[in-house]
Parts: C-alpha cells; sequence; structure tokens
C-alpha cells in the first residue's frame, strides 16, 4: 500500500507534519486567493474568488472581509450562510456548516491542535479535529470554537463564548467555558409563516 501524502494524514486526523512542501504551497495559494478576495467589492467577483477557494459554489453564502482560513477547500458550507467581519476558520481538519447559519464578527473556528508533550511539539508534529456547525444556528462575535466541537442544530452561542465540548440542539448556551444556560422553547420558534413577508 502506498504511503499516505501529509495532507491525507492531515484531513483523516493523523499526525502530520506541517511544514510538508505540498502543505505550504495550499496555504500559500489559499493566502493568494483571500488577499484579493479581502479587498474586492461586492459583487461576481467574490463569489468567483470564494469558489476558487473552497473548491464549489455555496447557494447563498455571504462572507464580510477581511476572511483567514488555512486552506478553504476543507471548509463544506450549507445554504444561505452568512459570516460577518474578520472570522478565522483554522481548516486542518473539516469544517461542517449546515444551512442558515448566522455567525457574528471575529468568531474563530479551530481544528488545529498540538501534543501535549512539548519534545513531539517542537518536532513540528500536529493534527487536528474536525468542527460541526449545525443548521439553523446563531453564533454571536468574538466566540471560540474548538478543535472536535460539534453544535447542534437551532442552538445560539453568547457573544464572547469559548466553545470546548459539544452543545446539544435548540439550546442557549453562553460563557467560557460555553455551557449550555437554557433550552429554547418551542413558543420561541417561529416557521417563516409566521414571521410574515418583508415586502
Amino acid at each position: 500500500m502506498a504511503e499516505r501524502s501529509e495532507w491525507e494524514r492531515m484531513v483523516a486526523g493523523d499526525p502530520y507534519v506541517a511544514r510538508d512542501p505540498e502543505l505550504v504551497r495550499l496555504r500559500a495559494e489559499a493566502r493568494r486567493i483571500l488577499r484579493r478576495y479581502n479587498v474586492s467589492a461586492e459583487g461576481g467577483e467574490r463569489d468567483e474568488l470564494l469558489e476558487e477557494l473552497l473548491g464549489y459554489a455555496p447557494a447563498g453564502l455571504w462572507i464580510e472581509p477581511p476572511f483567514h482560513c488555512d486552506y478553504g477547500r476543507n471548509i463544506r458550507f450549507g445554504r444561505n450562510v452568512y459570516f460577518n467581519f474578520d472570522c478565522v476558520i483554522l481548516d486542518v481538519a473539516p469544517v461542517t456548516i449546515g444551512d442558515d447559519v448566522q455567525v457574528g464578527p471575529a468568531v474563530q473556528v479551530y481544528t488545529a491542535t498540538h501534543p501535549l508533550d512539548p519534545a513531539e511539539r517542537r518536532s513540528g508534529v500536529e493534527f487536528g479535529r474536525p468542527v460541526r456547525i449545525g443548521s439553523d444556528v446563531w453564533i454571536g462575535g468574538g466566540s471560540v470554537i474548538n478543535p472536535g466541537v460539534t453544535i447542534g442544530d437551532a442552538a445560539v452561542i453568547g457573544s464572547g463564548s469559548v466553545v470546548t465540548r459539544d452543545i446539544p440542539p435548540n439550546v442557549v448556551a453562553v460563557g467560557n467555558p460555553c455551557r449550555v444556560r437554557r433550552e429554547i422553547e418551542p413558543s420561541e420558534r417561529r416557521s417563516p409563516s409566521e414571521l410574515g413577508s418583508s415586502s
């Protein structure tokens, strides 16, 4: 069996060497695209740059610049996702984001992590843990989502939270570390037809 590339090891969540030439090249390519994206005007060019960065064209994706990520190609956006200004996604492992997600400014999503042993860290070996964000989630500004976390559908994460553990669906969670404060009651959930038309 052929030896796996550092990219394959990285995406699988196994230890890998970040200084690998292919990974350095892929990060440089992402930064080239992001430099253009982060000074672009609204419109078609932004959509084209996002498609080039991600490798696909998510429907209704809106990311306010500046935006930063490691690779781009490890992020899977659902439909109608909004990211406010100055967000960061460290996508050394897969990041999956559902439909109709709203993300406040300066939110950071981390999949990258490092060995606890200092000798291993000095060797340049690191690894990642995937992050999953469900549909209809709202993440308040300044929040940090740590490696390996899953946030359930329709959860609300309060501003400035540090999410270190999974958050179940349909709850309000806040704090450092982020903890569930309460469930979102059925009476607080409205369908689009109940909200009426904006026209």
